[in-house]
């Protein structure tokens, strides 16, 4: 049994009679798109674990494209109803968004093990242990016969328009060159199944011989990887021309580490 953003009004924090739950059935994942507090934020969504899994996607409160332009979210390419019902409730409804597109990705919408959206984004979680992460959505059940705890909470990051599914890997940079400058580097992943767009590392003071580390949430299953594009900026023109490159580049896709 799949809850899409189970209500939060007159069902959170009431007994297992009332509100959706994990005796309800013998498998129960949860997605949490609209956790916030109905008053004063209109969250429409229960914010407690309730299933066997419970996914927190981009920590349940704020999905990403849901603050963009009212007028161009309203004028939807499916009509003006739907566009006024994606921006009212724009949070609550990603929810089944979501559902749909991991049909389509067997392999997408992994959720990592934590505690907190704020310890996923440091890492924690990271890679997958041997047992593998679950699929949040449609696949989640593969991750049935592995369950242990009373309640496995599951973070990860979405995409901001259709197609939703992210890849996340982490990214270490270890930087070369003979003096320090302030600018930004980025790095591009090439592999066998598809190529990023550039992604931020690191941004202000570069020093050389100093490591940097990011965790990026690709828009494509890379594949085996097979090539790293390296670039920096200083933003603006420097009459010493300094140069710095990559001394060495990591990859460890979160999957399989």
């Amino acid at each position: 049994l799949s809850g899409l953003d189970p209500a939060q009004p007159y069902f959170q924090d009431t007994p297992n009679e009332v509100t959706l739950d994990k005796t309800d059935a013998e498998f129960v994942d949860v997605i949490h798109t609209d956790i916030a507090p109905t008053i004063p934020y209109l969250g429409f969504g229960i914010s407690t674990s309730i299933g066997h899994l419970d996914f927190y996607p981009n920590g349940g409160r704020e999905m990403p494209g849901c603050k963009k332009n009212a007028l161009s979210q309203i004028v939807d390419l499916d009509g003006i109803w739907e566009g006024t019902r994606d921006f009212v409730a724009c949070n609550h409804l990603r929810s089944y968004k979501y559902y749909s597109d991991s049909i389509i990705y067997p392999n997408g919408f992994l959720g990592y093990i934590t505690t907190s959206y704020d310890t996923f984004k440091e890492g924690s979680g990271f890679p997958c242990p041997a047992e593998g992460c679950p699929n949040m959505g449609h696949y989640a059940d593969k991750f049935k016969g592995k369950i242990t705890n009373d309640t496995i909470k599951l973070y990860l990051n979405t995409g901001e328009a259709k197609d939703f599914a992210l890849w996340r890997y982490k990214v270490t940079v270890t930087l070369s060159g003979k003096s320090k400058v302030r600018g930004y580097v980025n790095v591009a992943l090439y592999g066998s199944d598809g190529n990023t767009r550039q992604h931020q590392i690191t941004e202000g003071t570069l020093r050389p011989d100093n490591t940097y580390t990011s965790f990026v949430d690709a828009e494509v299953d890379i594949g085996a990887l097979t090539k790293v594009k390296f670039l920096w900026n200083n933003n603006w023109i420097n009459p010493t021309l300094p140069k710095l490159g990559a001394a060495t580049i990591t990859v460890q896709p979160g999957e399989n580490g």
